[in-house]
This record gives C-alpha cells, sequence and structure tokens, in this order.
C-alpha cells in the first residue's frame, strides 16, 4: 500500500500527560508536511495549535478522557469549550461502567449530546474494546449508529490494550454503513496499519507510524 495512503488516513497523536507545547508544535508541522487527517492533542492545546496552523490541517482533541466517567455535563462543557478554541474533530470517550450495566440508552443519551454540542464537527465514539465482551462490542456497535457519530473508535490506548485486528473487523461488520471505523492503541508497524485499513479502518490514532513510514 502506497504511504500516502496510510498517511492520509492517520490522525497524528500526541496525548501523553506530560506533553509541552514544543512537541505539539513538532506533531503539527509533522502532519502538515505529510499531508494526515488530522493531529489528536490534549484539549489545553487546542486553540494554539488552531491559531498556529491557520486552517491548514484539522485539530482533534480528546472529550472524557481517558477514563469516560465524567458526567454527561461535563464532556458537553469540553466538548463546546473545545469547539470554541478550534476543534474541528471530538474523540469521546463513552462511560464504560454504564456499559457494564447494560444502560445503554443511558449511553446513547450521552453520545447525542456531546453529537449536539459538536456543533457539526467530526465526532468519534472510544468504546475502549479491552474492556468489552464481544456482546458489549456489538451493542456498542449499534448504540454509535443510532447515535448519528461519525466514527466509532477502538481506543484510548492509556487502558490495558489497544485496537486488535479481531476488534477492528466485528466493528466493521456490525457497525452501520454510514459510521466509519478508527484504530487506535499500540499500533507498532506499517504492516499493522495497512492490516487495520484492509480490515476496515477508515482512520489509524498513532504516535509512531509517522516515524515507522520513514523508517520503512
Amino acid at each position: 500500500m502506497d504511504k500516502r495512503e496510510i498517511l492520509k488516513r492517520l490522525d497524528h497523536t500526541l496525548l501523553k500527560q506530560d506533553a509541552v507545547w514544543e512537541q505539539i508544535k513538532e506533531i503539527c508541522d509533522e502532519g502538515m508536511k505529510y499531508g494526515v487527517a488530522s493531529v489528536c492533542i490534549p484539549p489545553s492545546f487546542v486553540r494554539r495549535a488552531a491559531e498556529y496552523m491557520g486552517g491548514r490541517l484539522p485539530v482533534c482533541t480528546v472529550i472524557g478522557f481517558p477514563n469516560g466517567y465524567a458526567t454527561t455535563a461535563v464532556k458537553v462543557f469540553e466538548t463546546e469549550d473545545a469547539v470554541r478554541n478550534g476543534a474541528d474533530e471530538i474523540d469521546m470517550v463513552i462511560d464504560i461502567g454504564m456499559v457494564k450495566e447494560r444502560d445503554y440508552g443511558g449511553v446513547l443519551e450521552e453520545i447525542r449530546a456531546v453529537r449536539r454540542a459538536c456543533q457539526g464537527k467530526i465526532l468519534k465514539v472510544i468504546i475502549e474494546t479491552c474492556l468489552l465482551t464481544d456482546e458489549e462490542k456489538v451493542e456498542m456497535c449499534r448504540v454509535v449508529t443510532e447515535s448519528g457519530a461519525d466514527y466509532i473508535k477502538t481506543s484510548t490506548g492509556f487502558a490495558s490494550g489497544g485496537a486488535t485486528f479481531a476488534d477492528v473487523k466485528l466493528m466493521r461488520e456490525h457497525v452501520g454503513a454510514q459510521v466509519k471505523v478508527k484504530a487506535a492503541g499500540g499500533i507498532s508497524s506499517a504492516a499493522d496499519a495497512e492490516r487495520f485499513i484492509e480490515l476496515g479502518a477508515d482512520r489509524l490514532g498513532t504516535s509512531r507510524l509517522i516515524r515507522l513510514l520513514e523508517e520503512a
């Protein structure tokens, strides 16, 4: 697969707790240079990155990250703030506890609330697959489809596991045709990136892929 085909699906990511502006600026520069889909960065850097790039590349940020158990009101406020600051894409974490209690209606209501707060910006829903059973993953494919979100996303990269081939295949098979799939967390080679795309991933979230492709 051509490197450009992989790069145009990449959310070039830096979400480490100790990230500083110089590091964020570096991934913005790399993102613009290589023509990636977006840079995915902490909310505190969104305004600065948006001003720095001046619309040359979409800015993605995270909501309810990484644990997902903030209240819906907090997630909505975070989303509104991120959009005001210049975010073009929102990656929100679901409330895993709600899923474990089979409160799928509550999860749906929360995603829809964040969807409204996005004001038309792209919304990706992180379901943290490593913490869910296959039955729960299938149910979340249904919920995300009903919610009107643009993407379903595997992982934060901060839990016990990341994206797997099996999970991306399952999600592609069960999510609605209008919903795209993002694989994120632990993508460790260019070959893995290609395989995720072949299985149906429309986006890839990783901090390492540009380096891996340069080495390849």
